[in-house]
């Protein structure tokens, strides 16, 4: 099978850990690495392995526009806003790891067919990867008028970035728990826990429905969408079976990391990651058709 060129722009610990999940798509073929610190380890790996290395950032890219047509910006939400209008100008497809929101929000097995056409898709958060998928499994089957996530991560995997956007990450997912979970109202707390050793990522979702809800089949959609994001993320599971009280369904979640560049307990890390590649394939494919 032939292969779609992608870059990294980034090389931090979320661009380096994509550079090495990259290695493994069967659908993508990643040729570049883009950065502004020729010293990084991201870059210096990046050279070891045998990819281009940008070191003068975007516009060293934009001399070479040839070696991708899909990026993945691994860089910072003031930054992806100037990345994605000169990358848009050059017709390339982008994925957005920033808290940007410049294009429509993606959780892979709810909506990303929806915009395999649009040049700039954003990841919402690592919350919203692990948890808007259970609230819409549990609104397709009922009908969701609260939604209320709690995303635990060992205090050693969030970094300056997701310090310094922290109101970011609650209006974001709780804008995502709506829009793509389907609640009519949605809520987003964040737990930064200092435990050592560090704790893998747990999140608890609460949803209160209208009406009556069938358990059997709430537990087997849950169970369903569990199946479907465990294709990419092999790590995510659920820690008990789903919780029922009246008209409220609690699901106990946990996300470990496949351990490639990130440490194993940084799932909040590598779901943002492994749900990335997983968008990029469905683009590529969808590329592919289009050229056949």
């Amino acid at each position: 099978m032939s292969k779609v060129k992608v870059g990294i722009i980034g090389s931090g610990n979320i661009g380096t850990d994509l550079m090495l999940k990259l290695r493994r798509s069967k659908t993508l073929e990643l040729t570049t690495m883009i950065g502004i610190d020729a010293n990084s380890d991201g870059l210096r790996k990046a050279r070891e392995l045998g990819y281009e290395v940008i070191v003068n950032g975007i516009e060293g890219f934009m001399e070479q526009p040839h070696l991708a047509e899909i990026l993945f910006d691994a860089t910072s939400a003031k930054a992806h806003q100037h990345h994605a209008e000169l990358l848009k100008s050059i017709g390339k497809q982008v994925l957005d790891l920033t808290p940007a929101a410049v294009g429509p929000f993606v959780v892979p097995p709810v909506n990303l067919g929806d915009y395999l056409e649009e040049s700039n898709v954003n990841m919402i958060t690592c919350g919203g990867q692990a948890t808007i998928p259970i609230v819409h499994a549990v609104n397709s089957v009922c009908d969701v008028e609260y939604a209320e996530i709690v995303a635990t991560i060992a205090s050693k995997s969030a970094g300056p970035g997701t310090r310094a956007n922290i109101d970011e990450f609650t209006i974001t997912t709780a804008r995502g728990i709506e829009q793509i979970g389907g609640a009519d109202k949605g809520k987003a707390i964040i737990i930064l826990n200092p435990a050592e050793p560090p704790i893998i990522m747990r999140d608890t979702v609460y949803c209160l429905v209208r009406g009556q809800m069938d358990e059997e089949k709430v537990t087997s959609s849950i169970q369903k969408m569990v199946r479907r994001v465990q294709e990419y993320v092999p790590g995510y599971r659920l820690r008990s079976e789903p919780m029922f009280d009246g008209n409220k369904v609690t699901v106990f979640l946990e996300v470990e990391g496949a351990g490639d560049y990130l440490p194993a307990y940084a799932g909040n890390l590598d779901i943002m990651t492994a749900s990335a590649v997983k968008v990029a394939e469905e683009l590529a494919k969808n590329k592919m058709v289009q050229k056949a």
